[in-house]
């Protein structure tokens, strides 16, 4: 290989990396620890923030409460699993992000449906950064076949919105 070759192709690969880069930093595109964050993704952060701001609720091994697909005398339902025993993985990122910055009443008023929801909207505690951690130490858990399908539904959810 020549050395004009050897440039070329370290150009190309510098210049892939950066769009990768860029693309990821977006939020545009599921990045490689197939989350849709805006933000490098810090599992040990995700992972104490979740014992501290979740686990109370969804359990310290991400089993929900006891359950949890009773609803309460209220007619909310007690908090689901988080981990592959639950429906989280049925969900893309966005409405992950949303349905934990906001809750779950306003997250699904914003659909245009009533629902009695019990999960408080965490956006003023919580940063946007580290509600993807959350997420993405939740993700970091499950087995592969469920990473693979909430992955590919994020996936579509960008697309679908022509992100």
């Amino acid at each position: 290989m020549t050395n004009q070759s050897s440039y070329i192709v370290l150009g190309v690969a510098a210049a892939a990396v950066a769009a990768v880069f860029v693309w990821n930093q977006s939020g545009e595109a599921v990045n490689a620890q197939g989350s849709a964050s805006p933000y490098p993704v810090d599992l040990a952060a995700g992972e104490a923030l979740y014992a501290q701001s979740c686990a109370v609720c969804h359990g310290a091994n991400l089993e929900g409460a006891e359950n949890w697909r009773t609803p309460g005398d209220d007619g909310s339902l007690p908090a689901p699993p988080h981990n592959a025993d639950g429906h989280t993985w049925h969900h893309p990122d966005s409405l992950l992000f949303t349905y934990t910055k906001l809750g779950g009443k306003e997250t699904m008023a914003a659909q245009g449906m009533e629902f009695n929801s019990g999960m408080p909207g965490f956006g003023e505690q919580l940063s946007d950064e580290e509600i993807w951690n959350i997420l993405a130490f939740i993700k970091s858990t499950w087995p592969e076949r469920e990473r693979t399908v909430q992955a590919d539904r994020t996936a579509q959810d960008i697309a679908s919105k022509g992100e």
